[in-house]
Order: C-alpha cells, then structure tokens, then sequence
C-alpha cells in the first residue's frame, strides 16, 4: 500500500486550494489529472506501509511459547492487538508434536510449503538452508531431560526471518529456557539475528560443558589404569560412542554457524555475524578435544586389553607353578596309595609320618629349584 507523507499530502492540498480559485469549468477529470501530475511530481516524497504479521495469525493455544521481543531485551506476550515487525520480531516456541500446532504448521501462510514438513520433524541432521527472505535452520542440542543419556541429541528447527522466528521441538530444549529466562530478566535478544546468536552460544556452551565432562571421565579412568584399576564393563565403550556421536553432529553444526557468518542476512547485523563467527570457532576447538578424546579412548582400549591380558599371565604362571609344585607328590602319593602287597613300610607304625616328611622335604627342594631358576 503506497501512502503519501505529510509533507507531500500538505503540498497537494496547496495546488487544490490554488485551483478552487478557478474552479469555474474545473470537473472531475481534471482534478484526477492535477491530482496524478501532483503525485508524480513529489513521487520521490512518498513512504511505504510496512507489511505486518497480525497477532490474530499467530494464535496457537498450544504454543509453548508465543513472544513478541520489545527491543530493549525483553518481551511481551503476543496477543490479538500484537502487529510483529522488523524492530519488534514475533517468536513462536512449538512442539510439533502437540495437535494444534501440527495444524497451524500444515495451514498457515506465514510458511512456505517447502519449510513445514522441516519443523514437523523431518529434518535431522544441522543444517541452514536458504527460502527467499527466510531461513531454515536445524540444529543440535545435548539432552538434558530426565531418563535420557546426553548423547541421545534433542534437534531443534527454526524458520527465521526479520519479522517472525517460528522455531520447533518435541524434546525440551533447555538452552531455549535460557534465552526466555534472559528475556523476562531484561538482558535477552533485541531481534531476530541476535535471538539466534543467543540460541546458538546456549547450545554451544551446553555442547562445550558435556565435552569437558567427558574429557574429566577419560582423566579417572586413565589415573585408575596407572593404580592397575580396570573400569567396569561397558563404561569406556559408552564413552567413546558419546565421542562419536558428539563429533558425528558438533561438526556439521559448526559449518551452519561458520556458513551463517559468513552469508549476508538481511536479518543479520555486522555485529551478529561477528559473534556467531566466535561461536562457531569456539565450537570448533570443541571438535578439536573431541578428537583428542576418542583417539585417548583408543590408546586406553589398548591399555585395558593389555591390563587384562597380564592379569590373566599372571595367574596362568601361578597355576603352572602349583602344578609343577605338587606334580612330583602327587606321582608318590599315587604310587604308594595302590593296594597291592610288598609296599614298603606297610607294617611300620612311622611309616605314613615318615611319608609326610618326605613330601614335605621334597615341595621344600621344589621351591628351592624353582628360586634359583628365577620362575618365581
């Protein structure tokens, strides 16, 4: 809609008053001709309504959050009378799992077609994809929530433009939480590029915590190596799949934030773009510990089989040495225990006590040679 200025509508009403003037034989068609050649001679004097997205079509019941951001680090509640426009963006929190905003995502015309099957839950991997004046964004983030393991990674979805940020999750993002709780202390995002900014340092420094966490377990676990401790069964192995995963999905994640640094956003300050490039480098010596932690798993991999495989030597040498102790007593109990006549000794009353002594001697003259052969 093309409107007039102040300036340019006062202008107008001086020619029609200057023209009232000579209103005789003046009619209608030459009116609308004084009228076009007005409007075109101050057509550089004309300024354009902003296309605003009403709060009527932001209305979800189900929404988890539905937020209008004031600018100034806070944020109101979108209500019918909310107008979202570049200097106060729209931001809508949704699980896609819920009803109602299933049917919102699959119905709305703030979408395009293309990004709707996105934050309904098709999109995995991290990844930021371009839509004219919007962006797709899919994103990781560690799993905070109750019965879950911190490697089994919450995706979150976000549909950005200057006006309206439409992100999407069915797990709790907590990282999310974070930058509402900035929102209602004052000190949150002012628009729509600094909203991601701060989703993407929260999720970069959840991503950074459960690293040194990991990093701080491989330190026990080789200190109890040095002390000949082996770790229970299955806890190196859950550790490094943790790194695996953890690299799996934090690397591509730092291409979308490199890659959104480096793409000109009209919704993107200089200064946006310039945190964002810090984050992503930051995640990206994230990345580097990751790597240096599953190749220490390995080295520890190999450490333990070694532990075990000398654990087990050990006791194989020390039942070699039994059996070579007591191989020559149990040949002369043997001999002796057979029940035929012309045994030596059958008749003496010492000759079972001499026997003992005997076997005694001989397990003392084992031990002796095996002292001096160095076998124990």
């Amino acid at each position: 809609m093309i409107r007039p200025s102040v300036q340019t509508v006062g202008r107008i009403n001086l020619r029609i008053g200057k023209y009232d003037k000579l209103n005789e034989g003046l009619n209608f068609k030459a009116l609308r001709l004084i009228l076009t050649a007005v409007f075109w001679q101050y057509k550089g004097d004309v300024v354009t309504d902003v296309n605003v997205i009403s709060g009527e079509q932001l209305k979800i019941q189900d929404a988890v959050y539905a937020l209008q951001l004031d600018g100034k680090g806070g944020s109101v509640p979108v209500t019918d009378l909310t107008q979202a426009s570049c200097e106060h963006p729209c931001w809508l929190h949704l699980d896609y799992a819920r009803e109602e905003s299933q049917n919102w995502l699959n119905s709305t015309s703030l979408l395009p077609d293309s990004v709707r099957e996105c934050l309904g839950g098709e999109s995995m991997r991290p990844r930021v994809t371009r839509l004219g004046d919007g962006t797709m964004i899919t994103l990781r983030s560690i799993n905070f929530n109750n019965d879950s393991r911190p490697d089994q990674l919450v995706v979150i979805r976000l549909y950005m433009t200057d006006k309206l940020v439409v992100s999407t999750r069915h797990r709790k993002v907590y990282a999310i939480d974070e930058v509402l709780t900035d929102l209602q202390n004052g000190t949150g995002p002012v628009s729509s590029g600094d909203l991601l900014v701060q989703v993407a340092d929260a999720l970069t420094d959840h991503a950074s915590e459960f690293i040194e966490d990991l990093h701080d377990k491989i330190i026990d676990l080789e200190d109890n190596l040095l002390d000949q401790q082996t770790p229970e069964r299955g806890q190196l192995a859950l550790i490094r799949k943790q790194l695996i995963v953890l690299r799996r999905y934090m690397a591509p994640q730092r291409d979308v934030f490199a890659r959104l640094a480096s793409e000109r956003l009209p919704w993107m300050t200089d200064d946006d773009r310039r945190r964002m490039q810090d984050i992503s480098d930051r995640l990206g010596r994230g990345l580097d510990d990751l790597d240096g932690s599953i190749a220490r798993t390995a080295i520890l991999a190999d450490e333990i089989s070694n532990l075990m495989a000398d654990a087990m030597n050990r006791r194989t040498y020390t039942m070699s040495l039994l059996a070579m102790l007591f191989l020559p007593t149990t040949f002369l109990t043997g001999l002796f225990g057979v029940n035929l006549g012309g045994i030596p000794g059958n008749t003496s009353p010492v000759a079972f006590a001499t026997f003992c002594f005997l076997l005694v001697l001989l397990c003392v003259c084992v031990v002796v040679w095996l002292k001096r052969s160095k076998w124990l």
